[in-house]
């Protein structure tokens, strides 16, 4: 069928110009999908917000605690198998500390007005799912600088009730490990790339600078990507340079290299997420149902397809509609099913049978917008949509594939 838009029926001028490019679907999740995965267990709701712990979170505590419970045997060698309950011990208070980080940016989000969906803990660290951008640059770099802040505070606690305790004890030894590892965590947070909360500080310097958050999504974006390649490069060249590389053995060089790999793999994808994300949001507010809708032809459901599709070409129409007896509307031709029915078939082929009942869910309104207009479409996914306006006339038709060609249109070059 062809994508000519506009209003309803074939003796109305198009009301839009010409479909948007073809191009791959528009990254994360799809209009008709449900927005808020569960995504892990749920552990509790602190400030009303889930909190969730992914499968991942398990794999990395028992590695955690394998790897740890090994260099606790050269510490304090009298704890045999108990070094284990000790090293377990470490990684849910590490992992506890990093909840506190993500309930800083979370506790600042709500305090912002922003909204945050959820927080996961997963394989190396944790993720606040905030549901809007901050309104300033000031307030996107507090946002984002809370966290490692809290994080150092943690650190410089463990760090003061390490010194009244004997280093050479079980709580010793916690206390240090808490301490160098909350340390760490704040000093890879704040290193200048996205999706690191660095990089959503350098974002808000040069947002504040140019007066263009998207600009400083873009040059945030390209740090991280930069950052990433560091990470593939200079993680496995740091470990190797260590002592002179002395003792190391093939199976710790082979570590470090998927270690630095599934790092910089991570920074990579989010900063380009980002990026394509913040295209996304700003692509929204112009995704409309006017501009969208196809013009329609009406058939009745005993129409022969390759007549339905004779008359949509003759009035450049991109969609047929079937009607009642009443020229009421009923059903809507799926264009997947055109497409999947072989040229010399489609006259001996009624309409009827190509097409999706109208249920109520399936009328939108020609006014729908932005978020309005893909809260429709998760409401009730399919693959069209009767436009109507307030009257309840028909206006047009929308096809998801053409919503999704816009936003992939939009998130382009990201």
């Amino acid at each position: 069928m062809s994508d000519t838009r506009g209003r309803q029926t074939s003796d109305q001028p198009p009301a839009g110009g010409t479909p948007p490019p073809g191009g791959p679907p528009a990254p994360g999740r799809r209009p008709g999908e449900d927005p808020q995965p569960r995504g892990g267990i749920l552990m509790g709701r602190p400030f009303g917000v889930p909190v969730y712990v992914t499968p991942s979170w398990f794999v990395v505590a028992a590695l955690i605690t394998w790897i740890f419970g090994g260099q606790l045997s050269q510490v304090l060698p009298d704890l045999g198998a108990t070094r284990y309950l000790v090293a377990l011990s470490f990684a849910i208070a590490f992992y506890a500390s990093v909840l506190v980080h993500e309930l800083a940016h979370t506790v600042v989000a709500l305090r912002y007005g922003l909204g945050v969906r959820r927080i996961q803990l997963q394989f190396l660290g944790g993720i606040s799912e905030i549901e809007n951008e901050a309104q300033s640059p000031a307030r996107e770099f507090w946002l984002a600088f809370v966290g490692p802040l809290l994080s150092l505070l943690l650190g410089g606690v463990f760090l003061a009730a390490g010194r009244l305790v004997e280093l050479a004890s079980v709580p010793g030894v916690l206390l240090t490990g808490l301490m160098v590892s909350n340390f760490v965590v704040a000093a890879f947070n704040l290193l200048p790339g996205l999706p690191l909360d660095g990089g959503r500080m350098l974002r808000a310097v040069v947002w504040g600078l140019t007066g263009r958050p998207m600009t400083g999504t873009v040059a945030a974006s390209w740090a991280g990507r930069g950052l990433a390649i560091a990470v593939l490069i200079g993680l496995p060249l740091f470990s190797a340079s260590r002592d002179g590389g002395a003792g190391r053995s093939g199976t710790d060089t082979l570590i470090d290299a998927a270690l630095a790999a599934i790092l910089a793999a991570i920074i990579w994808n989010g900063a380009v997420g980002s990026v394509r994300n913040a295209r996304l949001k700003e692509a929204l507010p112009g995704l409309r149902v006017r501009e969208l809708a196809r013009r329609a032809v009406r058939v009745t459901a005993d129409t022969p397809l390759g007549e339905a599709l004779r008359r949509a070409r003759e009035a450049e129409a991109g969609a047929v509609l079937v009607v009642d007896g009443l020229g009421e509307p009923i059903a809507l031709v799926r264009e997947s099913a055109v497409r999947a029915v072989p040229e010399h078939r489609r006259p001996w082929i009624a309409v009827g049978a190509l097409s999706r009942d109208l249920e109520p869910g399936l009328r939108l309104s020609a006014d729908l917008a932005g978020e309005d207009l893909l809260g429709a479409l998760r409401a009730a996914p399919a693959s069209e949509y009767l436009a109507v306006e307030a009257d309840g006339s028909v206006y047009g038709v929308v096809a998801l594939t053409d919503v999704e060609q816009r936003l992939s249109r939009a998130v382009a070059g990201a």
